[in-house]
């Protein structure tokens, strides 16, 4: 794992954000992150509500901009990107899974596997439509790949969103308590899930989670309180 903390693919330093600036109300959430992950890294952030993870994963993920400090994508600093750099870079390097799967319930499973290719691409095609099924596949879907979403169950509908997420081959996959709202059964699947393709295809996730089973099973647990990361940092 040392060569690929040397060469990460994400890097934080310094990172402060803070709200209402230049107001009496002004408020630092984040005081001086420094974090890494490298290539292939499976990683939990933890901590309580309050502590800043939404804040972070939102600046990790490129939907916000630090205040301060210096934010890299596979060396790429994002400091000076305009918006629409950063969009681009985003879809190509980032893949989201959230808690609530934000599927488009009138699609199908395909079609919603398809929606990041769809952005980048601007039409859909048979090469576009084979990946996704393939990703449906490895995800355990494949008889349902023409389903609507909305007749799938919770935990087939979080599956569609990892291979949704997977569609655009990202070096970071970003999941912000994606099990909170299965199963105890459908939670582990998806656990699962995401941990068989963090080990074939070397894809770094970051999993925000408040659920201490899943944390221990990650490779580290990094906690953030109030604002600070406090432990799981490599020496």
């Amino acid at each position: 794992m040392a060569d690929a903390i040397a060469v990460p693919v994400l890097a934080l330093k310094g990172v402060r954000k803070s709200y209402g600036i230049g107001t009496p109300v002004e408020t630092e959430v984040l005081h001086g992150i420094d974090l890494r992950l490298g290539r292939g890294e499976f990683c939990a952030l933890i901590g309580p509500s309050g502590s800043g993870k939404s804040t972070l994963l939102n600046i990790i993920g490129l939907l916000d901009r630090p205040t301060s400090g210096t934010l890299e994508i596979e060396g790429t600093t994002t400091g000076d990107l305009d918006d629409a750099a950063l969009t681009r870079l985003r879809g190509r390097s980032i893949g989201f899974v959230f808690q609530y799967h934000y599927l488009i319930t009138a699609f199908s499973a395909v079609e919603n596997v398809m929606m990041p290719l769809l952005v980048e691409r601007g039409r859909p095609d048979d090469v576009m439509r084979g990946k996704a099924e393939a990703l449906l596949a490895r995800v355990g879907l494949e008889r349902w790949k023409d389903s609507r979403a909305s007749h799938l169950s919770g935990g087939q509908q979080q599956r569609v969103a990892v291979a949704r997420a997977l569609a655009a081959d990202p070096v970071l996959v970003l999941a912000d308590e994606p099990t909170g709202n299965l199963d105890t059964k459908s939670a582990e699947g998806v656990f699962e899930l995401m941990r068989d393709v963090n080990r074939e295809r070397g894809t770094t996730f970051l999993l925000v989670t408040h659920n201490m089973a899943l944390a221990r099973s990650c490779d580290r647990t990094i906690e953030l309180v109030d604002g600070r990361v406090v432990a799981g940092q490599p020496a």
